[in-house]
């Protein structure tokens, strides 16, 4: 190179690719940062989804559909029902006294997890069953409901999890008419009864609804309080003569707008004694 050759000049960066590179390195960030939460959302739906099979396969005989295990309800000449599985209490109650109960729902693939009472409605709301803090939580009822599912209307809480877990599908009543067609029944198993529930109504509600009022017992407000909740079904219902001495249970689920919630609600329609081993 001749040393009268001018040497060409370094090219300046721009600021159009200053900023360029300034975008790249942030949107590198945001998905990281995304990505973790991803992972991080998914440990946690594995780790519930783990654990309440855990305590499934502990405590859950389900009712082998080869046996005739058939439980006569209205005598020896009248209709018999067949009671889903049966529910070992000692057991649950070995890991989380606070047990009350175990929910079924027929219609739901895997809807069968453990019920709790808590102090209040916090407790459970990211607590599992073994008491580890999750997303998921525990299905648990009104801390001011009786324990034993005796009240006129008694109301139990459950989260709306994107896998599906939890009252994740409670939704599908709504969303697919198959689900009410497929069955319109739901259990709660407790230490002494067996309980059947038809579904009469399955609609989405305020956060501070009527649907959520608590009865001190029977009477005209209870009565005007069913005669009006079946008219808030989003889906056909048969739900016959309501009377006060209905017992009523209302799930209830997040909808994903925080002033509303979606339900379904029950009536009590059969009730078998739990054999004592």
């Amino acid at each position: 190179m001749r040393d009268n050759e001018k040497r060409k000049p370094k090219k300046k960066k721009k600021a159009g690719d200053i900023l360029l590179t300034v975008v790249l390195l942030v949107a590198i960030g945001v998905f990281c940062y995304a990505a973790f939460n991803l992972y991080h959302i998914y440990t946690e739906y594995k780790k519930g989804s783990d654990e309440y099979n855990k305590i499934a396969e502990m405590a859950v005989t389900e009712r082998d559909p080869d046996e005739d295990d058939l439980v006569e309800m209205s005598g020896p000449d009248g209709p018999k029902l067949t009671v889903p599985m049966k529910v070992d209490f000692a057991s649950l109650r070995s890991v989380n006294e606070d047990v009350i109960g175990w929910i079924y729902i027929e219609a739901l693939d895997g809807v069968s997890y453990p019920v709790v009472k808590g102090s209040d409605n916090n407790t459970y709301l990211h607590m599992t069953y073994e008491k580890n803090y999750n997303f998921a939580g525990t299905i648990f009822i009104d801390y001011e409901n009786s324990a034993d599912f005796n009240d006129c209307n008694t109301l139990v809480y459950g989260h709306n999890m994107k896998n599906g877990s939890m009252f994740g599908q409670l939704k599908d009543f709504s969303k697919d008419e198959s689900a009410y067609g497929k069955s319109k029944y739901f259990w709660i198993f407790t230490p002494e009864k067996n309980y059947r529930y038809e579904i009469i109504s399955a609609y989405t509600t305020a956060v501070n609804s009527d649907t959520y009022t608590l009865f001190k017992g029977p009477g005209q407000e209870f009565q005007d309080y069913l005669n009006k909740i079946t008219g808030y079904s989003e889906i056909q219902t048969t739900p016959g003569d309501m009377t006060i001495n209905d017992k009523i249970v209302t799930l209830s689920t997040c909808t994903g707008n925080e002033s509303t919630r979606y339900v379904v609600q029950g009536k009590r329609v059969d009730a078998v004694d739990v054999e004592q081993q």
